[in-house]
């Protein structure tokens, strides 16, 4: 009996988060919305975390606006975006209030599959945006996040998609951010789902380790429904299978999408020239890449985590944080590899290779030790969760649902972004704007009128024959700008940095900067007393919390505010 295979475009979502650091301009997308709209496809995947954060933090562009437009320019097609669970878009978990109001905004502007997964598939963390999800009468794709390790088992991955389908999801998606599903495991996998469930059942696959495009065909065979695919110039490396290459491979089989190959191919040639202007952001993975069946480091992670390495001045040491990555999962209680716990572990693997084997844990990595995220799938080491536990000054570790300590959020969250005096008036996309990255909403705020910013290639220049970027400071009207200008070529301005900040007296001692990030925040006023030992500054380091305490008592002195960029070796703080 035929099948048709319903297709799922992921290139305005992972395509470029995976191959062009999330980078692409809503304008660039409407474009060519007008043929997406006619290929027919089950959904097209626009909107998630990574995009979102994108918008307000590097493109000064609207999310909300982008949804409302792509889901007007497109309105034949199903807008589909990815929900972390309790999480959301953030790296923490909401409360439940908070997860309400987002998908309900969420929905009123234009989403209406909601793509729901658990980075630990710890299905409590999804009960909250199931329940919000249905009230509005939209579609949940339930999400089983794909890892290979010793806890990891067909039958409990199909136990999982039973649980899913009672707790109210309308389809299933089997969610293999690394490239890690094999073929012939696809086919045993997709027929224990089949078994338990009676769902609607998607295969979501990164073409990073060259298995993709075989473990689609044999998912399919297996009696898989759907499938996640990418338009060719957004396509393979740490991306998808090509949308055209798999709607080809099943023509004129049982399996045939029925999508025209020739409108798809008048697309392909649309990006084709589209992405030429993105260049600078372009993962260098485009290939095949073996080494993540070791890692298991999922493909917007591994674009990302390039672009933070050279930050540091440390993309030598790739290698190394590849490998560290194994290490860290296994200690961390085998989390799958997946936003935020993909961030965590590959951030603290970082940190370990920068500054020895947990000699900083972040607090994103505390959190995840003693159970705020939620159950992990085996049980974390035993002296981490101790040193955990220690550090948060916390007495046991969190085993009912995390949400449930939370209490409601909207309000104090309202009242937060009224005391800022930043907008005249706060409409809940703003408000929710606000509530998933508090850190960067205000400047976003504060610039929005300003429209998208401009993106062009810049022109590669000759290499110094020095690592990492070069700094410089610049005065325009008085105001004291720090530029970097990259190897490649890339100029990074930041206005109002420690350029501008107080200067050392040289009567103390001054802690600089271990990582490239934000100043995040300062927990001390100025000339506190401190002991060794003590928290004196926080940074957001590769959208991580890291800590920086001092080894001399003494008063705090601030070289640095919050919000400023800053890079390693920058000073923060004089003890004196």
């Amino acid at each position: 009996m035929a099948k048709k295979i319903a297709v799922t475009d992921v290139a305005l979502r992972d395509g470029h988060q995976s191959l062009l650091a999330t980078r692409m301009l809503t304008s660039d997308m409407l474009e060519i919305a007008e043929k997406m709209n006619k290929v027919g496809y089950w959904s097209l995947e626009t909107w998630g975390g990574a995009t979102f954060d994108s918008c307000i933090r590097f493109l000064n562009e609207d999310p909300w606006e982008r949804i409302r437009k792509l889901k007007k320019a497109m309105p034949d097609t199903k807008m589909q975006m990815l929900l972390r669970g309790q999480n959301l878009l953030g790296y923490r978990h909401y409360a439940d209030d908070v997860v309400e109001k987002f998908v309900e905004t969420a929905a009123k502007n234009g989403v209406e599959v909601f793509r729901v997964f658990d980075a630990l598939n710890d299905t409590r963390n999804m009960k909250a945006s199931y329940a919000a999800i249905k009230k509005q009468k939209a579609h949940i794709q339930g999400c089983i996040s794909y890892a290979v390790t010793p806890v990891h088992t067909i039958e409990k991955y199909a136990e999982l998609a039973a649980e899913l389908e009672k707790m109210g999801a309308d389809s299933i998606c089997i969610k293999d951010m690394s490239g890690l599903l094999k073929p012939y495991v696809a086919e045993e996998l997709v027929k224990a789902i089949k078994k338990k469930t009676s769902l609607p059942l998607s295969v979501h696959s990164h073409s990073t380790t060259g298995m993709s495009v075989a473990t689609l065909i044999k998912a399919i065979e297996a009696g898989a429904d759907m499938i996640d695919t990418a338009i060719s110039p957004l396509s393979m490396g740490t991306s998808h299978s090509p949308t055209e290459s798999m709607v080809e491979i099943l023509k004129n089989t049982e399996f045939d999408t029925q999508l025209d190959l020739a409108l798809l191919s008048e697309i392909a040639e649309y990006f084709k020239e589209a992405k030429k202007k993105y260049a600078d952001y372009a993962s260098s993975f485009t290939g095949v890449d073996t080494r993540i069946l070791l890692s298991q480091v999922p493909g917007g992670m591994l674009s990302n985590l390039e672009n933070q390495l050279r930050e540091q001045n440390a993309l030598d040491k790739l290698d190394d944080v590849l490998k560290e990555i194994t290490v860290v999962q296994k200690d961390f209680g085998y989390p799958p590899l997946v936003t935020p716990t993909s961030q965590i572990v590959g951030t603290q693997s970082v940190f370990n290779v920068l500054f020895g084997r947990y000699n900083k844990l972040t607090a994103e990595s505390k959190n995840l030790l003693i159970g705020n995220y939620g159950r992990t799938p085996a049980a974390a080491n035993a002296e981490l969760v101790k040193k955990a536990l220690q550090e948060l000054a916390v007495e046991k570790t969190t085993d009912c649902r995390p949400a449930d300590l939370l209490p409601n959020e909207l309000d104090k969250l309202r009242a937060e972004l009224e005391e800022k005096k930043l907008l005249d008036n706060i409409s809940d996309e703003d408000l929710m704007t606000y509530a998933m990255f508090p850190q960067v909403a205000p400047k976003f705020f504060a610039e929005r009128a300003n429209g998208p910013v401009e993106i062009k290639p810049t022109e590669t220049v000759k290499s110094s024959g020095k690592k990492g970027a070069e700094a410089y400071i610049v005065n325009v009207d008085g105001v004291d700008y720090n530029v970097s200008v990259r190897e490649e070529g890339t100029i990074l301005i930041d206005a109002g940095s420690s350029a501008s900040a107080p200067k050392a007296s040289g009567d103390g001692k001054v802690i600089t900067a271990p990582v490239a990030g934000t100043v995040f925040k300062l927990p001390l006023s100025e000339n506190s007393e401190v002991a060794s030992g003590d928290t004196v500054i926080i940074l957001e380091s590769m959208k991580m919390e890291l800590e920086v305490k001092t080894g001399d008592a003494g008063k705090v002195r601030y070289l640095t505010k919050e919000g400023t960029t800053v890079a390693v070796g920058d000073p923060l703080v004089e003890i004196v």
